[in-house]
């Protein structure tokens, strides 16, 4: 049995501060973790487990605290969909749940301490005690992780054709008759000085 309150003060020691996503992230990870069938995901489990969060926001950080997933041991696939969402697989047994915050949540909040003023406090109180019923929405869905997308070394390491990068994962892009970076087919995030 995982416990929150244990759990929600390593995440805040990781994230920095107590805010309404951290204790959204915390919740959201114990239940997915729970669904999924995964007790040690530090430990033992660490390896059956992939998370995909749908944010990049402070509950991302808390759900990295608690599954232990990275991206750096892909084990964790940050999807900035702007959703607070996060899905987790047992890549042992295919089991997967997409968890969503509900909307309505925040102002269910309101019920449980209305005279809390700030309504961030009054949200960080409230997600500690609220049901999983009331803060989500759960769906069982499946993933399908290429193998290319999975935790281990890369399959394949190609250069690109225009700056010369080298590319890996499968993440090249044939264009145009040419194997290149996303950042010469699709233009870059960067510009050199």
């Amino acid at each position: 049995m995982l416990n929150f309150e244990k759990l929600l003060q390593e995440s805040v020691k990781f994230h920095g501060h107590l805010c309404p996503g951290q204790v959204l992230g915390v919740r959201m990870a114990i239940l997915g973790l729970k669904l999924i069938d995964i007790h040690d995901p530090k430990g033992k489990d660490r390896k059956s487990l992939i998370a995909y969060v749908e944010i990049d926001r402070c509950a991302t950080d808390a759900i990295m605290s608690v599954t232990g997933c990275t991206p750096g041991k892909r084990s964790l696939k940050i999807l900035d969909n702007g959703i607070m969402a996060a899905s987790f697989i047992n890549l042992k047994t295919g089991s997967a749940f997409r968890i969503i915050a509900k909307e309505e949540s925040k102002e269910a909040a309101s019920n449980y301490f209305p005279d809390i003023e700030d309504k961030y406090e009054r949200q960080k109180q409230a997600y500690k005690i609220m049901s999983d019923e009331e803060l989500f929405d759960i769906r069982s869905i499946k993933i399908n992780i290429p193998d290319y997308d999975m935790p281990g070394r890369p399959l394949k390491r190609i250069k690109c054709e225009k700056c010369g990068d080298f590319i890996q994962d499968c993440k090249d892009i044939a264009m145009d008759g040419k194997i290149l970076c996303k950042s010469c087919a699709y233009g870059a995030y960067y510009s050199y000085l």
